[in-house]
């Protein structure tokens, strides 16, 4: 900060002399969520060779863990006003290591799957709780400043941390213990948790939304369930078409419910601002694009081109930098001078552009001259777009409200992401079999005809993402409309709050 109010203290009188080392157990915990998500990435097809996994259920790995994770985010911090955030907090790192342990332990798929649910139910209790601790034990404005941005950036490294450590993991040792890892990581938090954290009282007011919760998760579920079921049995199946029925009515009750709830999941207030209400469609659109082509991408490097899990992990690295890159040096900088829209929309352009470069791969193109470029692209895209979308998004919400707004944006990714990876992953996988279908003349060819049939899957899946990504800068051109922060003017407080 450049200056600070005269009367305001170097830092609270009753601040707990160890704060900054509870700093550290909140950050290891949300680096443990974080990371779980690349992590697996990496292992994914190490796991579905071991387990026998078909190309169409190999999705649930990614989409079991985001689902109950973004269908119930909003639930979790409901959970921690209730019984008190550090019982929460524990409780989630319990449970997420359980579910690491029964995930490394699998012997099915469908036990991997059952495991990466768990885990997702048990993140959406864990991360809300550990920003509501976060912000309670930091009350002096300095510190809570300094403390969110350690925390932000352990947050956003641990994605290239999780594609090193998966690729280390998956090579030297094997898949399983890219899920057992977590194990020490949530004993360590815990221990920390008990001896380190304060916590306020539960609100015994609070009251949970369950049937917002049933209606919101069923449609989510019904939703993605339908696509997954769409590539063996085709978009017109009555099963795939009563699916997603199911869907349009549950998240349709779920809309109407939530005017009615004496205490609403999502209260629709936070949602009928048109500048919050495009950010979240903008993020959603832009994370369906880029889960689909973190899958894509891991299995092209390690199937097609034969790199080996930590060299695949390595691979990815310079997105990552050129993420943090456009977000921290470019975004961060030009926000207060432009509006929002002026770095979302040109920031999935880019990303859109990354995206038809890829479209152009081969089963033998070159990373340097082909696959590079396109992730950088991508990544500085990504980078533009992330930081205005919640920055926007949590501007000049009331107080009571801030905890649900930041929630609301966190879930919106998740979802797009359960959404993304199911979708593209279905048209990826239908769109191989036909090729190989309609070209295996030859059974001497085979082989060849499978690389290129898988690849030709993958670059068609990719051109989808590339047209969603081209509807997230149309959305974001036409809705968010908001000026660039007045200089003369505080900022609005983005640090999200627990949720009320």
């Amino acid at each position: 900060m450049s200056g600070t109010w005269s009367g305001e203290p170097a830092a609270p009188t009753d601040a707990d002399p160890r704060r900054w080392w509870g700093l550290v157990v909140i950050a290891l915990a949300q680096l443990m969520v974080v990371l779980d998500a690349t992590i697996v990435n990496i292992a994914l097809p190490s796991a579905q060779r071991d387990l026998g996994m078909s190309d169409g259920n190999r999705q649930w790995v990614i989409t079991a863990y985001t689902l109950a994770f973004g269908g119930l985010l909003l639930l979790g911090g409901r959970v921690a006003d209730l019984v008190g955030r550090k019982r929460t907090f524990v409780i989630g790192l319990i449970g997420f290591a359980a579910a690491s342990a029964l995930g490394g332990a699998a012997a099915t798929p469908a036990m991997l799957f059952g495991a990466r649910a768990l885990q997702g139910v048990f993140a959406a209790l864990l991360a809300p709780s550990a920003l509501s601790l976060l912000s309670t034990t930091f009350s002096d404005s300095r510190e809570r400043a300094k403390a969110f941005g350690i925390y932000g950036t352990l947050a956003a490294s641990g994605a290239a941390a999780g594609f090193i450590v998966g690729g280390v993991l998956t090579e030297y040792l094997n898949w399983r213990w890219c899920l057992y890892v977590n194990i020490p990581f949530a004993v360590a938090a815990v221990i920390g948790a008990y001896t380190l954290l304060r916590d306020r009282p539960g609100h015994s007011d609070a009251r949970l939304d369950v049937p917002g919760v049933l209606l919101g998760c069923g449609g989510l579920v019904a939703l993605v369930y339908g696509f997954g079921e769409a590539q063996p049995r085709g978009w017109s199946d009555p099963l795939v078409l009563a699916l997603f029925a199911v869907a349009v009515v549950l998240l349709a009750a779920f809309v109407w419910w939530q005017t009615r709830a004496p205490m609403p999941l999502l209260p629709l207030h936070i949602i009928r601002d048109r500048n919050r209400a495009g950010c979240m469609v903008t993020m959603m659109l832009a994370v369906i694009g880029m889960f689909g082509m973190f899958l894509f991408m891991t299995y092209y490097l390690q199937v097609v081109l034969a790199y080996s899990p930590l060299l695949t992990g390595l691979a990815f690295l310079p997105m990552t930098a050129s993420i943090l890159t456009g977000s921290t040096q470019i975004s961060a900088r030009l926000l207060p001078r432009v509006g929002p829209r002026m770095l979302m929309v040109p920031g999935m352009l880019l990303a859109s552009g990354g995206m038809v470069i890829l479209t152009q791969m081969t089963v033998d193109s070159a990373y340097a001259s082909e696959i590079l470029p396109a992730l950088i692209l991508m990544g500085l895209g990504m980078g533009l777009t992330f930081m205005p979308v919640f920055s926007t998004a949590t501007a000049g919400v009331a107080p009571r409200d801030s905890g649900v707004t930041s929630a609301t944006v966190n879930t919106s990714q998740q979802i797009g992401g359960s959404i993304g990876t199911a979708l593209l992953n279905t048209i990826a996988t239908g769109t191989s079999a036909s090729y190989i279908a309609s070209h295996l003349t030859d059974p001497t060819r085979r082989a060849q005809v499978v690389r290129e049939g898988i690849v030709h899957g993958y670059t068609v899946a990719i051109w989808v993402a590339a047209g969603i990504m081209l509807l997230a800068a149309l959305v974001a051109g036409l809705m968010v409309t908001a000026k660039a922060p007045r200089h003369d003017t505080p900022a609005d407080d983005p640090v999200p709050e627990p949720v009320a």
